[in-house]
């Protein structure tokens, strides 16, 4: 895409001490972050994980704890710059938990709401955060799921979150629709809600 090299760096998300070398080495080798994007995540098991609270500690982990961590960091590193962005991606799941995928679904709700409150801290500072609200994404992580309403590609959700990042917004749902459809959702009486589908 015209890049005049890309330089890559292997790591795990879920080893949090290294997510601080990590980020300054780059910054070191590169220069200071323009944009950081984080793309990782799992979704889990949620059947083993009512049964296996190490599962379900290790979706919370990776999908929550991990991305605080890096958020940080990032964060940190970027203020200390004085400017630059930062995307991280939530999910609808985490507006209102179902019970069909909750432990997902809660640590999208702690990120989601991780990221609000970081997005107001960095307010003034230089760097901006955005958060991406995607519904299901047909892509490796759903492989084998039947498609949900309203469902996207990866490719979709990276034009969205581009389009976003170009107009300075602070969330953008994937698709838009998604957004007066949970508006709309968030009234559903409980017994309804339990019995709604993944």
């Amino acid at each position: 895409a015209g890049a005049v090299a890309v330089a890559v760096r292997e790591f795990d998300a879920d080893d949090l001490a290294a997510h601080g070398p990590l980020v300054n080495s780059i910054v070191t080798e590169h220069g200071p972050i323009g944009t950081a994007v984080l793309a990782f995540g799992i979704l889990g098991d949620q059947e083993l994980a009512e049964k296996d609270p190490a599962h379900a500690v290790a979706i919370v982990h990776t999908d929550f704890v991990a991305q605080v961590s890096l958020l940080t960091v990032l964060a940190a590193t970027m203020r200390a710059a004085g400017e630059g962005a930062i995307v991280a991606f939530s999910s609808v799941a985490g507006v209102r938990v179902r019970r069909a995928n909750y432990v997902y679904g809660s640590a999208k709700a702690g990120l989601d709401g991780f990221c609000s409150g970081l997005a107001d801290a960095l307010h003034g500072s230089g760097v901006r955060l955005l958060t991406v609200r995607p519904g299901f994404v047909i892509g490796r992580m759903t492989a084998g799921m039947a498609p949900a309403p309203f469902s996207s590609t990866p490719e979709q959700v990276a034009a969205a979150t581009v389009r976003a990042l170009a107009r300075g917004r602070r969330t953008v749902w994937v698709p838009a629709i998604l957004r007066p459809v949970f508006a709309g959702m968030r009234l559903l009486p409980q017994f309804v809600w339990r019995r709604l589908p993944r």
